[in-house]
């Protein structure tokens, strides 16, 4: 299978979820069910206390997924989120956060993987999360 361009697959995610546009989410890696993208630090995105909000860091979380869906599929896949589950563990640190998606099962009807969010400036985990992407076919 064709693979696709670490620069074509940042294109790919801002045209797809505007969002990750919006909020600058780069994607640094892509390939074989595996994505890890890279929020900058964005005093929008932060809830009192000084933390990445955690509508920020699901939104992050689900951009990652859908990057590794894509690594899977050349670049075309149009699965939609059917459950997001996120367990925060700490508040992470100010500044950029990493998210690494996985993806666990590659199924003709339903997907499945996982993503571990954390600050850039640590390898420490800030938050867990499942997710299952159903596939969707316009009709």
């Amino acid at each position: 299978m064709m693979s696709v361009t670490i620069g074509e697959m940042q294109r790919l995610v801002r045209a797809g979820v505007p969002l990750a546009a919006a909020w600058g989410v780069e994607v640094l890696a892509a390939a074989d069910g595996a994505a890890t993208l890279r929020l900058p630090e964005h005093e929008d995105l932060l809830r009192p206390g000084g933390t990445v909000s955690g509508p920020a860091m699901m939104g992050l979380a689900d951009m990652a997924m859908w990057a590794a869906l894509l690594s899977l599929t050349a670049g075309r896949d149009e699965s939609l989120t059917a459950n997001l589950t996120i367990t925060f563990l700490r508040p992470p640190a100010p500044g950029a956060l990493i998210a690494e998606a996985r993806v666990i099962r590659k199924g003709r009807t339903l997907s499945y993987g996982e993503v571990a969010l954390r600050p850039e400036s640590s390898d420490v985990p800030c938050a867990h999360v499942t997710s299952s992407w159903a596939a969707h076919h316009r009709g």
